[in-house]
């Protein structure tokens, strides 16, 4: 189980993960949309993660989704890196109804993000430009090279939901044991 913490003047939050869990979770970052997101992350990747945040969200949710996304990724980094005798690489594509995500992964130890999801407004009472945010906060700090793409869809609810669950899956995918890999680059480390 990995632990990690940050406190800041503008959020206070606890991560425990188990990289290779059962999909349990315990999210409570006082953004209802943002834990139901991070719920379905957690169930398809089969990672088991209590997430636990008290923030700012009196200004509004920004610096808690994209803390929160610091973290876990911080947490995920000590619990990948050096990557050794996994897949590295992982793809899916999820739908949800009229909408279709795809995600592409690479665990290579090197930030890259891109991300094409067409999004303006809210879900509920969040903002949905905070999605770029936490994929962003996401991504440098792992690192990894993400790209996200909305294949379709016009549902905002189901892009952003498909999107969590693709990165998921792809994650889970990446992360698959596999002793004949060694250090699966040609450079000897990663």
């Amino acid at each position: 189980m990995i632990e990690m913490k940050r406190e800041t003047k503008e959020t206070q939050i606890s991560v425990k993960l188990n990289l290779y869990g059962k999909g349990k979770s315990n999210i409570n970052t006082g953004v209802g949309f943002f834990d139901h997101m991070l719920e379905s992350f957690t169930k398809h990747a089969h990672i088991d993660m209590d997430v636990h945040c008290v923030g700012d969200t009196h200004i509004d949710d920004h610096h808690t989704v994209e803390d929160v996304g610091i973290v876990i990724a911080q947490a995920l980094r000590s619990a990948i890196y050096p990557v050794q005798s996994i897949e590295r690489f992982g793809n899916a594509t999820v739908v949800m109804d009229e909408a279709s995500i795809s995600c592409d992964i690479d665990l290579s130890n090197r930030a890259f993000l891109f991300y094409e999801l067409p999004l303006e407004g809210k879900v509920g009472n969040f903002d949905v430009e905070l999605v770029e945010e936490f994929f962003r906060a996401f991504t440098f700090n792992l690192p990894l090279t993400l790209h996200l793409t909305c294949n379709r869809g016009k549902n905002k609810h189901h892009i952003i939901e498909g999107a969590f669950k693709a990165l998921a899956v792809a994650l889970r995918r990446a992360v698959t044991l596999n002793e004949n890999a060694g250090i699966p680059s040609t450079k000897g480390v990663l």
